[in-house]
């Protein structure tokens, strides 16, 4: 329990989301290696603003591909316009639209484990909503620091509208 009294949380605003094609490094976790994903994170920074078709400064972290057994895919990655150009050493996902109820993590990076657990064990079992199998995501806005903790986070979790 203070772990979650450490996650400060707004309540969601629900919006239709578009059509997004990110582009960027991934793997595949389990909530026991969930520790590499900020690697993926280190490895895109030197490389923004030069990918391929590279829409905006805006970030994002694309959990996917869900197995049901607690593992899934995870992209740190950009929006892109297209894939023509795109070189292999990228790893992609379209993100249909869908309707979303928008969370925004407020407070370090250290505590995002606990806000996604905050929406997903009490949030969305109280809320009546419920989870669709697509991916969900984080969006760090251009002005995102977390070292300074500046910008803004804002977790993206697909529900039945």
């Amino acid at each position: 329990m203070d772990e979650l009294a450490r996650v400060e949380l707004t309540q969601p605003r629900f919006e239709h989301g578009h059509f997004l094609l990110i582009a960027g490094f991934g793997g595949t976790f389990t909530q026991q290696t969930i520790q590499g994903i900020p690697e993926l994170w280190e490895k895109l920074k030197p490389r923004l603003g030069e990918i391929p078709g590279q829409k905006s400064e805006v970030t994002y972290g694309v959990c996917c591909n869900f197995d049901g057994k607690g593992g899934f895919d995870y992209i740190a990655g950009v929006e892109i316009s297209k894939l023509d150009d795109l070189p292999e050493t990228y790893r992609w996902v379209e993100v249909q639209p869908q309707y979303y109820a928008v969370f925004e993590h407020k407070g370090v990076l250290d505590t995002l484990p606990q806000t996604f657990r905050y929406i997903f064990d009490t949030w969305l079992p109280q809320s009546g909503h419920q989870a669709l199998d697509a991916p969900e995501f984080e969006r760090y806005s251009e002005d995102f620091n977390p070292k300074l903790n500046t910008g803004k986070l804002e977790i993206w979790i697909p529900i039945k509208a």
